[in-house]
């Protein structure tokens, strides 16, 4: 296996953990999961071509939708409610 589909599948287990993690604890590796996610597809993509990277974008799209549409809301200047907080 190569060393971005290695480091890809890490990424995937990552994702895993943060998502059981309560809401107000996943801020934080979330962020840094989004961020990193972009540059592990892309560096998939030269070394196995588009088909292994549409993949990855289509799964990146599917785990992280609500904040991908959070932050386009954000950007486009629509109006955004924040998350809402369950009672502990």
């Amino acid at each position: 296996m190569s060393l971005p589909l290695l480091i890809g599948a890490l990424w995937v287990l990552a994702s895993a953990i943060v998502a059981l993690l309560p809401m107000r604890h996943q801020y934080a590796p979330g962020i840094c999961l989004l961020i990193a996610a972009p540059v592990l597809i892309v560096w998939i993509g030269a070394e196995h071509g588009w088909v292994p990277a549409a993949f990855g974008l289509f799964a990146f799209l599917s785990m992280f939708r609500r904040p991908l549409i959070y932050f386009a809301k954000k950007a486009l200047g629509h109006p955004v409610s924040p998350p809402l907080e369950r009672p502990e």
